[in-house]
């Protein structure tokens, strides 16, 4: 199935192609129809999986034009986010003939020059994170009575990120026969009170995939122990070769730390953490976009708040402290189709996260460092699985294995020795006689 089997207004498809979209992914394909029905909608899909122009085309498509108010109502949880939403909507709005007014509303910016043009005309579409949205809707200046749709992207961000009261105040303002369309990787318990307030019997639709990462993605493992992390890292750096690489920490003190190592030797590195300031932080993501930069070092604020087109390789400095930040970290690389490597640095002491990541269904190929390349290598759990294979002792033979490993006599180890093998023969011979009476008994029965 193409775009163009879709009976969009003509605009609609103009800015599709300009965009090279040609097919809807899985979850546009099954989620557009249903938003274009009217219905309130939970959409859990996986991250990179479409879920903006899923929400934004239906709205564009329903939009009346002509209306002089707030039609629809986009928050976001991070300015980034809603930056990202705003500048896909214009692209689309840019190629209406008709002037679609299309605003984004977020912390950082002159709010008293944003209500000053409010005084004026009221957008058609409303863009933001939740807390600049609802100062303006507080003070009166933005009217969103009349809205037809409610979108709340990235909803289990929004909940973690404590914004979810406010999502709640904004929804209260809003007509009752408004759309509610929620969109979110996953669909934690504490949101349900929310849905339950305000979504009317919404289809409820879960994306399912084969995998938790995009199968675009190759997911590497490499072991730290005995290494320098930060030399590691910029060895792997220099044979990587990326054309844009981010590097995700567990801390500020760590981006810190990491990024002024490798701007030490050489290379162009942009930082993000939350104590760089909204206007420095834009000013980054603007060089960014410039391909002034090659990595980006950042905490998890930028895994879940950034989408950065080109992205070839994600590195995890360490595995993150909450799990669920894995995906979303890889989930940088390997979009829209293209291929990504993401390497996870770990040590021994990760190995039971480890263990949680691949009963999420994430699969690791270990990897090694090796004459100036990256080699595969044996799997962490070599050593476990080649004792699992091997005959199991029975308790007088475990017995007689741990006095081995006492301070003993001399030649006291060669008669453990001799007993073990001794038993395992007379196991062996135990074994034999029972399978011959087995096979006498066998005959027998025959005649």
């Amino acid at each position: 199935m193409t775009f163009n089997d879709y009976q969009f207004k003509e605009y609609i498809h103009q800015a599709l192609a300009a965009a090279n979209f040609e097919r809807p992914t899985p979850v546009q394909e099954k989620l557009i129809p249903v938003v274009l029905s009217g219905r309130d909608l939970v959409g859990e899909s996986k991250t990179g999986s479409g879920k903006t122009h899923t929400f934004l085309i239906p709205i564009f498509q329903m939009l009346d034009e002509t209306a002089d108010q707030v039609q629809a109502v986009i928050t976001a949880p991070s300015r980034e986010l809603a930056t990202q939403i705003y500048q896909a909507a214009r692209q689309i709005a840019g190629h209406s003939e008709t002037d679609l007014r299309v605003v984004n509303y977020v912390g950082g910016t002159d709010k008293t020059r944003q209500m000053d043009k409010l005084q004026s005309n009221q957008p058609h579409i409303v863009i933001g994170t939740p807390g600049r949205i609802y100062d303006l809707v507080k003070s009166g200046s933005l009217d969103i009575h009349k809205a037809k749709a409610f979108v709340v992207d990235e909803a289990d961000m929004t909940l973690d990120m404590g914004f979810l009261e406010t999502v709640d105040k904004i929804a209260a303002t809003l007509p009752r026969k408004v759309q509610i369309l929620v969109f979110s990787a996953t669909i934690p318990q504490k949101l349900q009170p929310f849905l339950k307030k305000y979504l009317s019997t919404p289809v409820i639709e879960q994306i399912k995939t084969k995998t938790v990462i995009s199968d675009t993605i190759e997911n590497w493992l490499i072991s730290t122990k005995g290494r320098d992390k930060n030399a590691q890292i910029l060895e792997m750096t220099k044979l990587m070769q990326p054309y844009l690489a981010m590097i995700f920490v567990n801390t500020k003190a760590r981006a810190d730390e990491l990024h002024s190592y490798l701007t030490a030797n050489g290379l162009r590195v942009a930082k993000i953490h939350g104590d760089i300031p909204p206007r420095e932080r834009k000013r980054i993501m603007s060089q960014v976009k410039n391909l002034e930069f090659q990595y980006i070092v950042a905490t998890d604020l930028a895994a879940r708040g950034i989408d950065i087109e080109g992205v070839s390789h994600v590195i995890n400095d360490a595995i993150p402290q909450d799990l669920s930040f894995f995906v979303h970290r890889v989930g940088r690389t390997g979009r829209n189709g293209l291929t990504g490597t993401a390497i996870t640095l770990y040590q021994p002491s990760d190995d039971s996260d480890i263990r949680e990541l691949e009963k999420m269904g994430i699969a690791f190929l270990p990897k090694l460092i090796k004459n100036g390349e990256f080699q595969d290598t044996y799997d962490r759990d070599r050593r476990a699985n080649r004792e699992k294979s091997q005959e199991k002792l029975d308790l007088e033979m475990i017995g007689l294995v741990k006095k081995k490993k006492r301070k003993i006599k001399p030649g006291y180890k060669k008669k453990i020795k001799w007993a073990v093998d001794e038993k395992r023969r007379k196991t062996k011979r135990i074994e034999a006689r029972a399978r011959g009476r087995a096979e006498r008994k066998a005959r027998k029965q025959e005649f």
